[in-house]
Protein backbone atom coordinates (compact mmCIF):
# COMPACT_ATOMS: atom_id res chain seq x y z
CA UNK A 1 0.00 0.00 0.00
CA UNK A 2 2.72 2.00 0.95
CA UNK A 3 4.56 1.36 -2.17
CA UNK A 4 1.31 2.48 -4.66
CA UNK A 5 0.93 5.76 -2.69
CA UNK A 6 4.89 6.67 -3.41
CA UNK A 7 4.00 6.03 -7.25
CA UNK A 8 1.06 8.32 -7.28
CA UNK A 9 2.85 11.06 -5.60
CA UNK A 10 5.94 10.79 -8.08
CA UNK A 11 3.31 11.25 -11.09
CA UNK A 12 1.38 14.04 -9.62
CA UNK A 13 4.51 15.95 -9.12
CA UNK A 14 5.88 15.45 -12.69
CA UNK A 15 2.36 15.78 -14.56
CA UNK A 16 3.47 20.08 -14.89
CA UNK A 17 6.69 18.80 -16.22
CA UNK A 18 4.80 16.88 -18.58
CA UNK A 19 2.27 19.15 -19.45
CA UNK A 20 4.79 22.11 -19.67
CA UNK A 21 7.14 19.76 -22.46
CA UNK A 22 3.43 18.98 -24.59
CA UNK A 23 2.40 22.85 -24.87
CA UNK A 24 5.90 23.84 -26.17
CA UNK A 25 5.54 21.48 -29.14
CA UNK A 26 2.03 22.55 -29.56
CA UNK A 27 2.54 26.40 -29.79
CA UNK A 28 5.59 25.35 -32.39
CA UNK A 29 3.28 23.54 -34.91
CA UNK A 30 1.07 26.37 -34.53
CA UNK A 31 3.57 28.94 -35.44
CA UNK A 32 4.75 27.09 -37.95
CA UNK A 33 1.34 26.29 -39.41
CA UNK A 34 1.08 30.39 -40.34
CA UNK A 35 1.90 31.96 -43.15
CA UNK A 36 5.46 33.08 -43.43
CA UNK A 37 5.71 36.67 -44.84
CA UNK A 38 8.51 38.88 -45.57
CA UNK A 39 8.28 41.95 -43.75
CA UNK A 40 10.62 45.06 -44.14
CA UNK A 41 11.66 47.31 -41.05
CA UNK A 42 10.76 51.35 -41.54
CA UNK A 43 14.33 52.83 -41.54
CA UNK A 44 15.54 56.32 -42.39
CA UNK A 45 17.78 56.57 -44.93
CA UNK A 46 19.01 59.23 -47.37
CA UNK A 47 16.74 60.24 -50.57
CA UNK A 48 17.09 61.88 -53.72
CA UNK A 49 14.21 63.79 -54.99
CA UNK A 50 14.73 63.83 -58.86
CA UNK A 51 12.90 63.69 -62.27
CA UNK A 52 14.31 61.37 -65.25
CA UNK A 53 14.10 62.44 -68.95
CA UNK A 54 15.88 61.00 -72.41
CA UNK A 55 16.72 62.77 -75.34
CA UNK A 56 19.12 63.45 -78.36
CA UNK A 57 22.52 65.70 -77.76
CA UNK A 58 22.54 69.17 -79.79
CA UNK A 59 24.58 72.54 -80.38
CA UNK A 60 23.12 74.85 -77.72
CA UNK A 61 22.93 77.25 -80.49
CA UNK A 62 23.96 76.68 -84.54
CA UNK A 63 25.10 79.91 -86.69
CA UNK A 64 24.43 80.09 -89.86
CA UNK A 65 27.24 81.28 -92.27
CA UNK A 66 25.76 83.25 -96.08
CA UNK A 67 27.88 85.02 -98.27
CA UNK A 68 26.99 88.50 -98.13
CA UNK A 69 27.38 88.83 -101.83
CA UNK A 70 25.73 87.18 -104.76
CA UNK A 71 27.49 85.44 -108.22
CA UNK A 72 31.05 85.02 -107.51
CA UNK A 73 33.03 81.60 -107.76
CA UNK A 74 34.35 80.48 -104.50
CA UNK A 75 38.04 80.04 -105.25
CA UNK A 76 39.79 78.56 -101.93
CA UNK A 77 37.96 76.59 -98.53
CA UNK A 78 40.04 77.51 -95.90
CA UNK A 79 38.31 75.19 -92.87
CA UNK A 80 36.61 72.11 -92.64
CA UNK A 81 34.37 70.27 -90.51
CA UNK A 82 35.05 69.38 -87.01
CA UNK A 83 37.78 72.69 -87.13
CA UNK A 84 37.47 75.68 -84.38
CA UNK A 85 37.78 78.54 -85.51
CA UNK A 86 37.94 82.17 -83.94
CA UNK A 87 35.62 85.51 -84.62
CA UNK A 88 36.39 87.10 -87.88
CA UNK A 89 38.96 83.90 -88.85
CA UNK A 90 38.41 82.98 -92.66
CA UNK A 91 36.60 80.35 -93.55
CA UNK A 92 36.61 80.58 -97.48
CA UNK A 93 37.44 83.43 -100.10
CA UNK A 94 35.50 83.95 -102.98
CA UNK A 95 36.38 85.59 -106.52
CA UNK A 96 37.18 88.93 -106.52
CA UNK A 97 38.40 89.46 -109.93
CA UNK A 98 35.08 91.33 -111.36
CA UNK A 99 34.93 93.89 -108.64
CA UNK A 100 38.98 94.90 -108.44
CA UNK A 101 38.09 95.62 -112.60
CA UNK A 102 35.17 97.64 -111.58
CA UNK A 103 36.67 99.64 -108.71
CA UNK A 104 39.63 100.33 -111.71
CA UNK A 105 36.80 101.51 -113.29
CA UNK A 106 35.37 103.64 -110.69
CA UNK A 107 38.76 104.93 -109.64
CA UNK A 108 38.92 106.52 -113.31
CA UNK A 109 35.70 108.24 -112.90
CA UNK A 110 37.03 109.18 -109.75
CA UNK A 111 39.70 111.03 -111.62
CA UNK A 112 37.93 112.72 -114.87
CA UNK A 113 35.05 113.95 -112.15
CA UNK A 114 38.05 115.76 -110.51
CA UNK A 115 39.06 117.45 -113.54
CA UNK A 116 35.57 118.22 -114.17
CA UNK A 117 35.45 120.01 -110.88
CA UNK A 118 38.38 121.72 -111.60
CA UNK A 119 37.23 123.06 -114.93
CA UNK A 120 34.06 123.98 -113.61
CA UNK A 121 35.59 126.10 -110.88
CA UNK A 122 37.92 127.58 -113.31
CA UNK A 123 34.43 128.35 -115.56
CA UNK A 124 33.01 129.88 -111.84
CA UNK A 125 36.11 132.10 -111.09
CA UNK A 126 35.99 133.54 -115.32
CA UNK A 127 32.47 133.64 -115.23
CA UNK A 128 32.47 135.69 -111.58
CA UNK A 129 35.35 137.83 -112.98
CA UNK A 130 33.08 138.72 -116.43
CA UNK A 131 30.13 140.21 -113.69
CA UNK A 132 31.49 141.63 -111.41
CA UNK A 133 33.33 144.07 -114.93
CA UNK A 134 29.87 144.27 -116.39
CA UNK A 135 28.36 145.30 -112.82
CA UNK A 136 31.01 147.90 -112.87
CA UNK A 137 30.46 148.90 -116.59
CA UNK A 138 26.62 149.08 -116.21
CA UNK A 139 27.11 151.55 -113.14
CA UNK A 140 29.04 153.63 -114.76
CA UNK A 141 26.85 154.26 -117.75
CA UNK A 142 24.38 154.96 -115.90
CA UNK A 143 26.20 157.63 -114.11
CA UNK A 144 27.15 158.98 -117.03
CA UNK A 145 23.29 159.24 -118.53
CA UNK A 146 22.54 160.46 -115.49
CA UNK A 147 25.30 163.39 -116.17
CA UNK A 148 24.02 163.78 -119.73
CA UNK A 149 26.98 162.24 -121.32
CA UNK A 150 25.56 158.68 -122.56
CA UNK A 151 22.32 157.76 -123.94
CA UNK A 152 19.96 155.77 -122.61
CA UNK A 153 20.55 152.67 -124.98
CA UNK A 154 23.98 152.17 -123.63
CA UNK A 155 22.63 152.15 -119.84
CA UNK A 156 19.92 149.25 -121.82
CA UNK A 157 22.61 147.89 -123.32
CA UNK A 158 25.24 147.76 -119.84
CA UNK A 159 22.52 145.98 -117.72
CA UNK A 160 21.56 143.26 -119.75
CA UNK A 161 25.34 142.89 -120.31
CA UNK A 162 25.80 142.93 -116.39
CA UNK A 163 22.47 140.33 -115.73
CA UNK A 164 23.89 137.87 -118.90
CA UNK A 165 27.20 137.48 -116.60
CA UNK A 166 25.53 137.35 -113.51
CA UNK A 167 23.51 134.26 -115.33
CA UNK A 168 26.51 133.14 -116.61
CA UNK A 169 28.09 132.82 -112.88
CA UNK A 170 25.12 131.17 -111.47
CA UNK A 171 25.74 128.26 -114.50
CA UNK A 172 28.97 127.62 -113.91
CA UNK A 173 28.37 127.65 -110.29
CA UNK A 174 25.40 124.57 -111.27
CA UNK A 175 28.13 122.90 -112.85
CA UNK A 176 30.26 122.71 -110.72
CA UNK A 177 27.36 122.00 -108.00
CA UNK A 178 27.10 119.06 -110.46
CA UNK A 179 30.25 117.96 -111.02
CA UNK A 180 31.19 117.75 -107.11
CA UNK A 181 27.91 115.46 -106.47
CA UNK A 182 28.92 113.48 -109.17
CA UNK A 183 32.32 112.86 -107.52
CA UNK A 184 30.50 112.12 -104.60
CA UNK A 185 28.15 109.21 -106.11
CA UNK A 186 31.42 107.72 -107.35
CA UNK A 187 33.42 107.63 -104.08
CA UNK A 188 30.27 106.20 -102.87
CA UNK A 189 30.43 103.50 -105.01
CA UNK A 190 33.80 102.82 -104.81
CA UNK A 191 33.25 102.32 -101.35
CA UNK A 192 31.15 100.04 -102.03
CA UNK A 193 33.21 97.77 -104.39
CA UNK A 194 35.67 98.18 -101.43
CA UNK A 195 32.85 96.42 -99.17
CA UNK A 196 32.38 93.85 -101.49
CA UNK A 197 36.11 92.98 -101.81
CA UNK A 198 36.02 92.45 -98.37
CA UNK A 199 32.74 90.53 -98.15
CA UNK A 200 34.96 88.00 -100.58
CA UNK A 201 36.90 86.80 -97.25
CA UNK A 202 33.90 84.90 -96.08
CA UNK A 203 34.44 85.13 -92.16
CA UNK A 204 32.95 83.28 -89.06
CA UNK A 205 30.98 85.79 -87.16
CA UNK A 206 31.04 83.41 -83.84
CA UNK A 207 33.96 81.16 -82.18
CA UNK A 208 32.95 77.69 -82.39
CA UNK A 209 33.37 74.81 -84.30
CA UNK A 210 32.30 73.84 -88.01
CA UNK A 211 29.59 71.49 -87.97
CA UNK A 212 28.60 71.84 -91.58
CA UNK A 213 30.23 72.46 -94.83
CA UNK A 214 27.92 73.12 -98.32
CA UNK A 215 30.59 75.38 -100.25
CA UNK A 216 32.75 74.05 -102.64
CA UNK A 217 34.92 75.26 -105.17
CA UNK A 218 34.20 76.65 -108.10
CA UNK A 219 30.24 76.54 -107.13
CA UNK A 220 28.83 80.26 -107.25
CA UNK A 221 28.53 81.48 -104.10
CA UNK A 222 24.67 82.50 -103.16
CA UNK A 223 22.49 82.95 -100.08
CA UNK A 224 19.37 80.84 -102.41
CA UNK A 225 21.92 77.69 -102.36
CA UNK A 226 21.79 77.61 -98.57
CA UNK A 227 24.29 78.20 -95.66
CA UNK A 228 28.08 77.57 -96.82
CA UNK A 229 29.14 76.62 -92.87
CA UNK A 230 27.20 75.82 -90.35
CA UNK A 231 29.02 76.78 -87.05
CA UNK A 232 28.36 75.33 -83.27
CA UNK A 233 28.75 78.21 -81.43
CA UNK A 234 31.41 77.99 -78.70
CA UNK A 235 31.42 74.18 -79.15
CA UNK A 236 28.86 74.13 -76.60
CA UNK A 237 26.42 71.23 -76.47
CA UNK A 238 23.10 70.26 -74.51
CA UNK A 239 20.94 67.52 -74.20
CA UNK A 240 17.25 68.43 -74.93
CA UNK A 241 15.40 66.08 -72.79
CA UNK A 242 11.67 65.04 -73.08
CA UNK A 243 10.33 64.26 -69.23
CA UNK A 244 6.75 63.61 -67.82
CA UNK A 245 4.06 66.80 -67.54
CA UNK A 246 3.58 65.96 -64.55
CA UNK A 247 7.60 66.92 -63.74
CA UNK A 248 8.46 69.79 -65.92
CA UNK A 249 6.83 72.65 -63.17
CA UNK A 250 9.25 71.10 -60.82
CA UNK A 251 12.70 72.13 -63.17
CA UNK A 252 14.29 75.03 -62.73
CA UNK A 253 17.14 76.97 -64.15
CA UNK A 254 20.67 75.76 -63.04
CA UNK A 255 19.61 71.88 -60.99
CA UNK A 256 22.20 69.50 -61.39
CA UNK A 257 21.93 67.06 -63.64
CA UNK A 258 23.90 63.10 -64.92
CA UNK A 259 23.65 61.78 -67.95
CA UNK A 260 24.31 58.40 -69.24
CA UNK A 261 25.46 58.03 -72.93
CA UNK A 262 24.62 55.12 -74.15
CA UNK A 263 26.94 51.75 -74.51
CA UNK A 264 29.50 54.41 -72.52
CA UNK A 265 30.09 53.61 -68.32
CA UNK A 266 31.21 56.79 -67.32
CA UNK A 267 27.99 59.62 -66.48
CA UNK A 268 28.31 62.93 -67.38
CA UNK A 269 27.53 66.28 -65.37
CA UNK A 270 25.19 69.10 -66.17
CA UNK A 271 22.81 71.54 -65.36
CA UNK A 272 19.41 72.60 -66.59
CA UNK A 273 19.93 75.69 -68.93
CA UNK A 274 16.24 76.06 -70.15
CA UNK A 275 12.78 74.86 -69.53
CA UNK A 276 10.80 75.03 -72.56
CA UNK A 277 6.93 76.47 -72.12
CA UNK A 278 4.85 73.98 -73.91
CA UNK A 279 4.15 70.74 -73.34
CA UNK A 280 3.87 68.46 -76.67
CA UNK A 281 0.00 68.20 -77.42
CA UNK A 282 0.51 65.17 -79.33
CA UNK A 283 3.36 63.58 -76.60
CA UNK A 284 2.01 65.05 -73.54
CA UNK A 285 6.06 65.68 -72.81
CA UNK A 286 7.89 68.67 -71.58
CA UNK A 287 11.15 69.68 -72.75
CA UNK A 288 14.06 70.44 -70.68
CA UNK A 289 17.40 71.70 -72.35
CA UNK A 290 20.37 70.61 -69.90
CA UNK A 291 24.06 72.38 -70.76
CA UNK A 292 26.77 69.46 -70.93
CA UNK A 293 29.97 70.41 -68.30
CA UNK A 294 32.21 68.62 -70.66
CA UNK A 295 30.66 68.81 -74.25
CA UNK A 296 33.74 67.38 -75.54
CA UNK A 297 33.22 63.74 -74.85
CA UNK A 298 29.91 63.86 -76.61
CA UNK A 299 28.78 64.16 -80.22
CA UNK A 300 25.55 66.12 -81.65
CA UNK A 301 23.00 63.20 -81.87
CA UNK A 302 23.60 60.89 -79.60
CA UNK A 303 21.41 59.67 -77.48
CA UNK A 304 21.29 60.18 -73.30
CA UNK A 305 19.21 59.31 -70.45
CA UNK A 306 19.34 61.95 -67.37
CA UNK A 307 18.57 62.34 -64.15
CA UNK A 308 18.11 65.63 -62.56
CA UNK A 309 18.00 65.93 -58.81
CA UNK A 310 15.77 68.14 -57.25
CA UNK A 311 16.38 67.39 -53.65
CA UNK A 312 18.46 65.21 -51.16
CA UNK A 313 17.48 64.34 -48.08
CA UNK A 314 17.44 62.08 -45.08
CA UNK A 315 14.03 60.53 -44.38
CA UNK A 316 11.50 57.37 -43.13
CA UNK A 317 11.24 55.50 -45.80
CA UNK A 318 9.70 51.77 -46.84
CA UNK A 319 10.45 49.63 -49.85
CA UNK A 320 7.67 50.84 -52.68
CA UNK A 321 6.06 47.58 -53.06
CA UNK A 322 4.95 47.63 -49.71
CA UNK A 323 3.01 50.68 -50.26
CA UNK A 324 -0.66 50.02 -51.66
CA UNK A 325 -3.10 52.50 -52.63
CA UNK A 326 -7.10 52.63 -52.90
CA UNK A 327 -9.92 54.86 -52.69
CA UNK A 328 -8.73 56.27 -49.60
CA UNK A 329 -5.35 56.60 -50.36
CA UNK A 330 -1.66 55.39 -49.96
CA UNK A 331 -1.70 52.27 -47.28
CA UNK A 332 0.72 49.79 -46.08
CA UNK A 333 0.54 47.10 -44.24
CA UNK A 334 2.00 47.10 -40.58
CA UNK A 335 2.71 44.12 -38.21
CA UNK A 336 2.43 43.99 -34.44
CA UNK A 337 3.70 40.38 -32.58
CA UNK A 338 2.22 38.70 -36.09
CA UNK A 339 -0.97 40.36 -36.28
CA UNK A 340 -1.65 42.42 -39.79
CA UNK A 341 -3.06 45.70 -39.38
CA UNK A 342 -4.00 48.15 -42.37
CA UNK A 343 -2.53 51.87 -41.75
CA UNK A 344 -3.08 54.60 -43.90
CA UNK A 345 -0.15 56.56 -45.27
CA UNK A 346 1.38 59.67 -46.61
CA UNK A 347 4.16 59.53 -49.37
CA UNK A 348 6.40 61.35 -50.31
CA UNK A 349 9.62 61.38 -52.62
CA UNK A 350 10.72 58.67 -54.67
CA UNK A 351 14.32 57.45 -54.94
CA UNK A 352 14.91 53.94 -56.92
CA UNK A 353 13.72 50.79 -55.07
CA UNK A 354 12.45 53.10 -51.96
CA UNK A 355 9.76 56.05 -50.98
CA UNK A 356 9.28 58.26 -48.12
CA UNK A 357 6.73 57.88 -45.44
CA UNK A 358 5.79 61.45 -44.12
CA UNK A 359 3.18 59.94 -41.88
CA UNK A 360 1.45 56.96 -40.43
CA UNK A 361 4.59 54.83 -39.62
CA UNK A 362 7.72 55.18 -37.11
CA UNK A 363 10.93 54.37 -37.37
CA UNK A 364 11.40 50.55 -36.16
CA UNK A 365 7.63 49.43 -37.72
CA UNK A 366 7.45 45.97 -39.37
CA UNK A 367 5.61 46.22 -42.67
CA UNK A 368 4.59 43.43 -45.07
CA UNK A 369 7.45 44.28 -47.83
CA UNK A 370 4.77 43.37 -50.80
CA UNK A 371 1.56 45.06 -50.26
CA UNK A 372 -0.32 43.17 -53.17
CA UNK A 373 0.58 39.74 -50.92
CA UNK A 374 -2.21 37.56 -49.94
CA UNK A 375 -2.53 38.74 -46.49
CA UNK A 376 -5.37 41.03 -45.09
CA UNK A 377 -6.01 43.15 -41.76
CA UNK A 378 -6.17 41.36 -38.68
CA UNK A 379 -4.50 38.04 -40.42
CA UNK A 380 -1.93 36.54 -38.09
CA UNK A 381 1.10 36.22 -39.65
CA UNK A 382 4.92 34.20 -39.27
CA UNK A 383 6.86 37.69 -40.30
CA UNK A 384 9.95 37.05 -41.93
CA UNK A 385 12.71 39.60 -42.05
CA UNK A 386 13.52 40.50 -45.46
CA UNK A 387 17.32 40.29 -44.85
CA UNK A 388 17.24 36.84 -43.25
CA UNK A 389 15.02 35.68 -45.96
CA UNK A 390 17.00 36.69 -48.55
CA UNK A 391 19.87 35.28 -46.61
CA UNK A 392 18.46 31.52 -46.32
CA UNK A 393 17.83 32.05 -50.42
CA UNK A 394 21.60 31.98 -50.94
Amino acid sequence: MRTVALSLALLLAAAPVLRAETAEPAATAATSALPAITVSQVVVQPLDDVVLGSGLIAAVEQVLVQPQIEGQAIDAILVEVGDHVEAGQVLARLSDSSLTLQKSQLEASWAATNAAIAQAQAQVIEAQTASDEAIRVSTRTRALAEAGTSTKSAVDTAAASATSAAARVTVATQGLIAAQAQRTLVEAQIANVDLSLERTNVTAPVAGEVVGRNAMVGAIASGGAGPMFTLNRGGLLELRADVDEQDILRLVQGQRATLWISRREESLTGSVRLVEPAVDQATRLGRVRISIDDPAQVRAGMFADTRILLQSKSAISVPVSAVGGGAAGATALKVVDGTVSMVPITTGIRDGGMIEVTSGLAVGDLIVTKAGAFVRDGDQINPVMAASAAAGSN
